[in-house]
């Protein structure tokens, strides 16, 4: 059973497993783990690879074994403090996740969730607009959402812009309401990017310099490294 006076946390993870691809859950678990958190995982789909560069992947989805899982959990009293949400690849997924979170996290737990659904002006192959407007919903339901600007752009119902400025970005957090937002990706130089923090507190911009090559699962090890951190009690 849950139990509030552990010194770590109980965090699960829902997301694919890409087998080949390293990203998603073969990601976010080690990161999570070398935080010195219990790491739970429920895995959405099996994938033989991930969506991009790879062709058309095997895909297994798991929907009826998550919400037999989500039954067992809640039989038991399992409760976790955190649930981090990556990449789900469909919309009985998305709505799956949002009862887990509904009914097993903690009093006090924290919902996290990468939409993991587009970049670079697209969404990813395989995902229509239903799913999106599922996700956008399940991102408007957590503590901290955690978009790239693609993602960002869909949910404030503005388009997206490959050249962006200050008043571009700044427009789109206000489009995004009172939530907590971790936006990935935000440069406004070429030779720069980084992550841009909204929150009660205001708005904080941390600047890096620009890798020129595109790495899978950057944006997987990002959430699991904010989660695991949060988790430990850091800001």
């Amino acid at each position: 059973m849950w139990l509030s006076n552990m010194a770590y946390k109980r965090i699960l993870t829902i997301q694919d497993i890409s087998c080949v691809g390293q990203c998603s859950m073969t990601v976010a678990m080690p990161i999570l783990s070398a935080c010195g958190h219990e790491t739970c995982i429920l895995p959405t789909a099996l994938l033989s690879t991930h969506t991009g560069g790879f062709g058309k992947p095997v895909v297994q989805h798991l929907t009826e074994t998550m919400a037999a899982m989500r039954q067992h959990w809640k039989s038991c009293d399992i409760r976790f403090d955190a649930i981090l949400v990556g990449y789900l690849g469909s919309v009985e997924a998305v709505r799956e996740t949002a009862e887990i979170a509904k009914e097993l996290l903690a009093p006090e737990g924290k919902l996290i969730v990468d939409p993991a659904m587009a970049d670079h002006g697209k969404r990813y192959s395989g995902l229509d607009e239903e799913y999106a407007a599922d996700m956008m919903d399940l991102c408007f339901q957590a503590d901290v959402m955690i978009p790239n600007i693609t993602e960002a752009a869909m949910m404030a119902g503005i388009p997206y812009r490959e050249d962006y400025d200050e008043t571009y970005i700044a427009e789109l957090m206000e489009k995004l309401g009172g939530k907590d937002v971790v936006l990935t990706g935000v440069g406004y130089l070429p030779e720069e990017t980084g992550i841009l923090l909204r929150n009660r507190e205001g708005c904080f911009h941390h600047v890096h310099p620009k890798v020129a090559k595109s790495f899978h699962g950057t944006g997987d090890m990002f959430a699991a490294c904010f989660t695991g951190c949060w988790m430990q009690g850091k800001s």
